[in-house]
């Protein structure tokens, strides 16, 4: 039994770090491909914290791990609501589109991320210390 949880645990931080890792390469995509200004800035700090982030879920291990869950899903989230709101009312005087190719993809990944998170994150607060080395 012990070992199916970890087993699940393993899987949950690898799905994790592949949707983090999704959610930062997107941003850094969109400013190889032509976004400047101080939304290029904003998407290359979003694209290096999402890499960071997808690294620290595979790498870290015990009390640690629990952190960067913790990050990871507030991240996301906070990703998520700043792309809802450039769609809905303008985030920083910056407003979003649904004409944009790479909305509608970032925000399936965004939300499916944050399911993804949550999940991680309540497994990785239940487990035992133990159970939190890769």
């Amino acid at each position: 039994m012990a070992e199916s949880n970890e087993r699940v645990l393993r899987v949950a931080r690898i799905l994790s770090a592949i949707v983090l890792f999704a959610a930062g390469g997107i941003h850094l995509f969109l400013v190889f491909t032509g976004t400047g200004g101080i939304l290029g800035v904003m998407f290359v700090l979003n694209g290096i914290a999402g890499i960071v982030l997808a690294i620290a879920m595979v790498v870290l291990r015990g009390r640690l791990v629990q952190l960067a869950t913790v990050l990871s899903l507030l991240f996301l989230i906070a990703t998520l609501l700043a792309l809802i709101l450039a769609l809905t009312v303008s985030l920083f005087g910056i407003t979003e589109t649904w004409d944009n190719p790479w909305v509608l993809p970032t925000l399936i990944i965004e939300a499916i991320g944050v399911v993804v998170l949550a999940v991680t994150t309540a497994l990785v607060l239940r487990a035992p210390a133990a159970s939190l080395i890769p």
